[in-house]
């Protein structure tokens, strides 16, 4: 009984201490009450828990996609400032500001209050460079940034959905920087303006009925960059910002691809983690692409609209030239030729309506290729280990061809611009392009898989027989070799995890009763795809262990 007491007596001590403890415990402060009045209703603690931990691999192409991400903030910023001075109206006034050049002028009113952002404004010149640099480097980094992955196959299982994201955003990008450009109403962006009207008139049957509807009547009508307008600053940059962020959560919740290595499986990660060590690098790289923007803006003049002065229907500027990620579209138009068809009374331009539909077309194309890999290799398996390209030849040709058919027709898009600089004749250039478009992406396409090809041979060598010390050693037959040094397991790892699996096959076509199987004109062209795209030309063979073993189980200095 006595020890009974004893132990209440403790317990009562205890808790008493408990109580003290309590007592002299300081009070929570203000933000450590928000947090747990936060975590209680949120779930922010679990949430954080379990993803700020969340393992990054690091490597230098993991930055195109950040540099993209930062521009696009940096361009939101920008473009905010400038809507607070901007008058998207194309009332006619007659210009009296700074720019006295220009004064005495009839122009628009959003041309009046360009000039006046970039000369009245405090900042606002460099505003309107940042925002102009940053939408090139923004649309740079997204192209960029999707061939990254399209050269690595980061767009299989489960990122295929990312991917058609991304494909978006450029797109989106795309339309953006046209509407954009077209905003200040100057005489270069009125005569870009002039050839997208044209490229709808061309569409058989509404393509009237559409320009008298963008434009509000003739062209330019009255309403185009009030209308322009909030396309420009509300609609696409929402649609945009809705998916970067649904992009930014999948590349959250899916694992961030790596590139092979020891220690790199398809259910591990190597890296360092999102919080602290991605999360302060992520914010110093932010502003160091702020910082280059800027320095961009204040340096490099872009788009000067004084000296273009406002649009007139009846001028065209001298080498009028789109930005560059809408070059290859002009590049389409120019090279073609002036081919029409009158049919009952209505004209189809061809040469401008042909061009016009293959704009799209290019770009889906690269857009659709994750899907028609998947249907050839019939892989449903989810995949985080990246590709190294060579070791994929085919769509590694196959990008090399995309990019050279755009550089082509970029080519093509400033022809003028080329001949003037080169003193060359514009009639070549044309037809050079016209030309080119046909020939020079196959020859890419050849000589890139080559290349692949022979540095796949080439590690295949280097497995086999180590690499090159430039060490020469007298056999005893009097035989000189250069003695190679064997590979690390780290190295030998890395040019042999690709997996190399045997390309889809149709099977037999008579089955075991003797009877023909009938065979599908799908199956049968899928077969065709796969055996070109990874069967015996496509690929060498990577060594075996065997063969490994073989090599450098006797004496072989070489």
């Amino acid at each position: 009984m006595g020890d009974d007491g004893a132990r209440r007596v403790d317990g009562g001590a205890r808790r008493a201490y408990g109580t003290d403890s309590a007592r002299r415990r300081p009070p929570a402060g203000t933000g450590e009450k928000l947090a747990d009045w936060a975590d209680g209703r949120l779930g922010l603690l679990t949430l954080a828990k379990a993803n700020m931990r969340k393992v990054f691999p690091d490597h230098w192409s993991f930055m195109l996609g950040e540099v993209t991400l930062y521009s696009f903030v940096v361009l939101i910023l920008t473009g905010v400032y400038l809507t607070l001075f901007f008058e998207p109206s194309m009332q006619e006034v007659v210009y009296h500001g700074s720019y006295t050049d220009l004064n005495g002028v009839l122009m628009s009113r959003a041309f009046e209050s360009t000039l006046d952002i970039s000369f009245d404004v405090r900042g606002g010149l460099l505003i309107r460079q940042i925002h102009h640099w940053a939408a090139l480097v923004f649309i740079t980094g997204m192209l960029v940034h999707m061939m990254r992955v399209f050269f690595t196959g980061a767009f299989r299982k489960p990122r295929e959905l990312n991917w058609l994201f991304g494909w978006t955003l450029l797109m989106l990008g795309i339309i953006t920087g046209l509407t954009g450009y077209s905003l200040p109403d100057d005489l270069l962006s009125g005569t870009g303006i002039r050839f997208a009207q044209g490229a709808i008139l061309s569409i058989p049957i509404v393509g009237t009925y559409l320009s008298f509807f963008l434009f509000g009547g003739q062209f330019p009508g009255d309403d185009i960059i009030s209308r322009l307008y909030p396309v420009h600053i509300l609609l696409l940059p929402g649609i945009m910002l809705g998916l970067v962020t649904a992009h930014l959560i999948l590349v959250f919740y899916h694992k961030h691809t790596q590139f092979p290595g020891p220690g790199r499986e398809e259910r591990s990660v190597v890296g360092m983690p999102f919080l602290p060590v991605y999360m302060a690098k992520a914010g110093g790289f932010f502003f160091l692409v702020f910082g280059v923007l800027a320095v961009m803006g204040a340096v490099a003049q872009i788009n000067p609209v004084w000296a273009f002065g406002p649009y007139r229907p009846d001028l065209v500027t001298t080498g009028a030239q789109p930005d560059w990620y809408l070059g290859f579209s002009e590049g389409l138009i120019r090279v073609m030729p002036g081919w029409e068809i009158n049919l009952w009374g209505h004209t189809l331009v061809l040469g401008v309506f042909i061009p016009f539909s293959l704009f799209p077309l290019i770009l889906l194309a690269l857009g659709l290729y994750p899907f028609l890999e998947a249907w050839v290799t019939g892989d449903r398996r989810e995949h985080h280990i990246l590709d190294r390209p060579r070791n994929a030849p085919v769509r590694t040709g196959l990008g090399v061809a995309w990019l050279t058919l755009y550089a082509v027709l970029l080519i093509g898009g400033g022809n003028d611009i080329v001949a003037t600089h080169l003193h060359l004749s514009i009639n070549v250039i044309t037809w050079f392009v016209r030309i080119g478009v046909f020939v020079l992406p196959v020859a890419a396409f050849i000589v890139t898989k080559k290349i692949c090809m022979g540095l796949q041979r080439r590690d295949r060598a280097k497995v086999l027989h180590g690499r090159e010390t430039g060490t020469i050693k007298r056999l005893p037959t009097g035989e000189y070799v250069e003695v190679h040094e064997p590979l690390t397991q780290a190295e030998l790892f890395t040019l042999t995890q690709h997996e190399q699996l045997p390309p889809h096959e149709t099977g037999p076509e008579v089955d075991a009763a003797g009877v023909r199987r009938r065979i599908k004109r799908s199956e049968r062209l899928r077969a065709r795809l796969a055996k070109a795209m990874y069967g015996p030309d496509a690929r060498i063979e990577k060594p075996t262990v065997e063969q490994y073993r073989e090599i450098t189980s006797g004496d072989h200095p070489h």
